[in-house]
Parts: structure tokens; C-alpha cells; sequence
């Protein structure tokens, strides 16, 4: 916050960590959270998602518990629209966050179909708290998928928080997070 200069986009990831519940946070062993911020292309959307993740660390598999997300797009004519976008913009996120990846050998692409291409699946989609803040005679800003890039932030920012490790590479694979966690042990 302290960056931030924009009213707008302070209040929007003041807005996504009082739905989370960010000051009464109860931290529970290898479990963390993490928020993050972006205005979407720089011109539209103010989006914040704040994120709870499990890391079980034998495996490094990464669960997300739940998410709340704040969202300011301007003069709201249609909030469940937006909502609705919002929610959708994290779900894909959290996939390609975690589990999408194209593999390929040297002379050819191996993920030839959805059946060997990792997507998330719906028992793995947490819960999502949507906050649509309304700004009636603003300009209309576009939403589109403007929850995408602060959610596989905030999921980065979790982990970082549950097994205090850092993961610049995407997918976050069990592999990679466990392969962190073990080099960060020495």
C-alpha cells in the first residue's frame, strides 16, 4: 500500500483483504496467503485477489483453499457480470498457475490432447469471494480477464508465506515446489 499513489487501486486491495479477512488472519502450519494487485492493461479494471494455499511439504503439492477478490470496473451496469468474469479469471489463473504446461520432447509436442494436458479440475476449484466496488458516473473500464494476472501473484505470494520458498517458474508442480523446499533445507 505504501507504493500505491492511486486511491483506486489502494482501495481495491483494502477491499479484496477486508473480504479475506486479512488482519485476523489465524496462520495454521503449512498454509499461507498472499494478495497481489494489477490494473488490468494498464487502463482498465483495478483487480486485487487475496489467496490461501496448504503446502504439504513431502509431495509439494499445492492446494488453494479460497480466494477473495475485489474488482473496480468503473460504472458497474452489470455487478453479476462482473462477478461472474472475475470468478472465471481465477479459476483459469489457478490452472495455468498450477498445472497447465505444454511438454515436448526434442522433435515433437507430447500434449497431443486434454487427456495429457493438465487442466484443474472442479473439486480443486476454492472457494471465491467476489467485492464489486460500483463507481456510478466513473467511465465503464473494461473487466475482461483482469483477475488473472494478481491471482497467479497472490498464489506465488502464498507459498512464499506457507514453505518460504520462491517460485518464478509457472507451472507450480508438487515437483518444483518440492524441489525448492529441498534446496531451501540445504
Amino acid at each position: 500500500l505504501r507504493f500505491l499513489k492511486d486511491g483506486r487501486a489502494r482501495a481495491v486491495l483494502m477491499k479484496a483483504a477486508d473480504l479475506f479477512g486479512w488482519s485476523n488472519y489465524e496462520r495454521k502450519p503449512n498454509q499461507g496467503r498472499g494478495i497481489a494487485f494489477a490494473r488490468y492493461k494498464n487502463y482498465a479494471a483495478f483487480a486485487a485477489v487475496a489467496i490461501e494455499v496448504r503446502v504439504t511439504p513431502r509431495s509439494g503439492r499445492v492446494q488453494v483453499l479460497r480466494a477473495s477478490v475485489a474488482d473496480d470496473s468503473g460504472q458497474a451496469v452489470n455487478p453479476n457480470g462482473i462477478a461472474n468474469q472475475m470468478e472465471g479469471a481465477v479459476i483459469q489463473s489457478l490452472s495455468w498457475t498450477l498445472k497447465e504446461e505444454v511438454r515436448f520432447s526434442d522433435s515433437a509436442i507430447l500434449s497431443a490432447d486434454w487427456a495429457s494436458y493438465p487442466i484443474i479440475t472442479f473439486q480443486e476449484v476454492p472457494s471465491i469471494d467476489v467485492a464489486v466496488i460500483n463507481q456510478p458516473g466513473m467511465p465503464f473500464l473494461g473487466t475482461g480477464e483482469a483477475g488473472q494476472g494478481p491471482t497467479a501473484a497472490a498464489v506465488t505470494n502464498a507459498i512464499f508465506d506457507a514453505a518460504g520458498v520462491r517460485l518464478r517458474t509457472l507451472p507450480l508442480t508438487p515437483d518444483r515446489v518440492k524441489a525448492a523446499m529441498d534446496a531451501k533445507k540445504g
